[in-house]
């Protein structure tokens, strides 16, 4: 079945970076377009960037575009969402999926 398993969410100060990742499995990864969501608390989920099952096209919300990457491993099944200059405001839990799955999450705060 599929499974998709984020990490590598924490505590970080404004300003500061994190690179999460998402390990996936029960299908064919090399195709699969990814997507990074996030939900912050009392919002209601907002999609975050988005990438081609080659790698070769990325799309990006404008509220993080210029601050974070998302990109792919396909040899580790594996994607990962770089995020520098993080602000108050990036403060969600962040899921990575592949319609219709999504995994269960890690949570990032960014706060001093």
């Amino acid at each position: 079945q599929v499974q998709l398993v984020e990490s590598g969410g924490g505590l970080v100060q404004p300003g500061g970076s994190l690179r999460l990742s998402c390990a996936a499995s029960g299908f064919i990864f090399s195709s699969a377009f990814m997507k990074w969501s996030r939900q912050a608390p009392g919002k209601e989920r907002e999609w975050v960037a988005s990438i081609t099952g080659s790698g070769g096209n990325r799309y990006y919300a404008d509220s993080v575009k210029g601050r974070f990457t998302i990109s792919r491993d396909n040899a580790k099944n594996t994607v990962y969402l770089q995020m520098n200059n993080l602000k108050p405001e990036d403060t969600a839990v962040y899921y990575c999926g592949k319609d219709p799955y999504w995994g269960q999450g890690t949570q990032v705060t960014v706060s001093s």
